[in-house]
């Protein structure tokens, strides 16, 4: 890997927090390695929000797909996520670089604003989300120990965030440990479920999921869309992850991390969720749970690995890239932006969203930002790929002056094109943006702005 050298004093007259948490992240400073890199992302898929999303599928007891519908759904879009992960954390494994950096190289210090919230604000609502779903079950924990005298999802959703923001104050060193050890009891713990559902509602669920008629129009192609965009904001910051990662791996083992745990886990939870859902006509898992398993000793279990994938969820996917945000924005440290995340995540009403009327809602909230966030990835690919051939001067990015200050048009414009096009076919929202908006952002960089200072050291200079 090389060496970047960056001028400290010109860094923190620019965009960059005085902690130097946005510098580049260089090889001694990296912890993770394959091992927890691997636990980081079933932690991460093993959450309560990909349940709901599996629960999705049962709509009035019948499903809109069936198992095998579901399945080739399920493996079409993890395929497509594990490669655009594996293809957009390269330049921040190679340079160490965070997201809202690399967003500077297509869109310029200014336009960076926009593109940077469009993954920060989804990420602080499905934070409410999970720490919602989590604070029920809790809530599910206190009643069976207060022999219900005690009641109230709202205190120990307060709770859990509070514990939240505390352990993510000690940054990716804790998320590591955090997930290592949440993704292997939680998987025990979903396998225990997944047996009782087959042993005792084999027949319901046979009959409302699994040779349900389905489709593979429309529905079966929407519904990859909705679990392409489900990951969407997370392989669009990449760059917060791999540059955590230790050096000296290569492009195509980096794929395998992505690929196993991400199947592994996101598949087996979707199946969960719509099993569930069939047995028990409840979106909401951790209400469903209690239902299944009509045992007090045994939902104290199962609700505290509910707890704790909501937190390991969290920790990965919905902490880091807005607390990075934030920083961009207000030029704080690490710790009390990361504070300011944990209490906007309470602020998200994130209980409006999973009402058991709304898990449609959440299908729809997903479609509506990832048509944004698509685009975005479609310009960082296009760009880093193509118009640069993969070379990039890291330095220039943290310059205040520099030639990415200001914004860049053709990166705008075509966000815009491609998130237009998502939202006239909606249910097929991520793929249409991602692909306007690449070609888009190609014609326009080729074609348009002649004298714009973001064509140097590109193939159109």
């Amino acid at each position: 890997m090389a060496t970047i050298t960056i001028n400290k004093e010109e860094t923190q007259s620019g965009t960059l927090a005085k902690d130097d948490s946005l510098n580049p992240r260089k090889a001694e400073d990296r912890t993770v390695n394959p091992f927890h890199y691997i636990f980081m992302w079933i932690g991460d898929g093993v959450n309560m929000g990909n349940m709901t999303l599996g629960a999705s599928l049962i709509v009035a007891g019948v499903a809109t797909l069936n198992i095998m519908q579901t399945f080739a759904a399920a493996i079409i879009a993890i395929g497509l996520i594990s490669m655009i992960f594996a293809l957009n954390d390269r330049l921040g494994y190679r340079t160490g670089i965070p997201y809202v950096v690399q967003l500077k190289l297509s869109f310029g210090e200014k336009g960076t604003i926009i593109s940077s919230l469009l993954r920060g604000v989804p990420a602080i609502i499905w934070y409410g989300i999970q720490s919602w779903i989590g604070g029920t079950a809790l809530n599910e924990i206190m009643k069976v120990v207060t022999g219900g005298a005690f009641d109230s999802i709202a205190i120990c959703f307060v709770i859990l965030q509070l514990v939240q923001i505390g352990l993510s104050l000690y940054g990716f060193e804790s998320i590591k440990w955090v997930e290592t050890l949440a993704s292997v009891v939680i998987m025990v713990a979903l396998v225990y479920i997944f047996i009782i559902l087959l042993k005792d509602y084999r027949g319901v669920i046979a009959q409302n999921w699994v040779h349900a008629k389905g489709s593979w129009g429309l529905p079966f192609f929407g519904i990859i869309m909705v679990f392409l965009g489900n990951y969407a904001a997370i392989f669009l910051s990449a760059a917060d992850y791999s540059r955590e990662l230790k050096p000296g791996i290569s492009d195509s083992k980096r794929g395998f991390l992505y690929f196993c745990p991400i199947i592994v886990a996101y598949g087996f939870v979707l199946t969960i969720g719509a099993m569930l859902a069939s047995a028990t006509g409840i979106t909401n898992p951790a209400m469903a749970f209690p239902v299944v398993v009509n045992n007090s000793f045994i939902t104290v279990f199962v609700s505290a690995f509910i707890v704790l994938g909501a937190i390991a969820t969290n920790m990965v996917a919905n902490i880091v890239s807005p607390t990075y945000v934030i920083q961009l924005f207000t030029k704080m440290s690490y710790k009390p932006a990361v504070t300011i995340t944990g209490l906007l995540g309470i602020v998200s009403f994130p209980w409006l969203l999973v009402q058991e009327s709304s898990a449609k809602g959440l299908d729809m909230f997903v479609l509506i930002y990832s048509a944004f966030l698509g685009p975005i990835v479609a310009i960082l690919l296009v760009e880093y790929y193509i118009i640069r051939k993969q070379k990039v001067d890291v330095e220039e990015l943290y310059k205040k002056d520099g030639q990415f200050s200001g914004y860049n048009l053709a990166a705008i414009i075509a966000m815009l094109i491609g998130a237009g096009g998502a939202f006239l076919f909606v249910h097929l929202a991520w793929l249409v943006g991602f692909i306007a908006a690449g070609i888009s952002y190609f014609l326009l960089m080729k074609f348009a702005f002649k004298d714009s200072k973001f064509k140097k050291g590109t193939i159109f200079e």
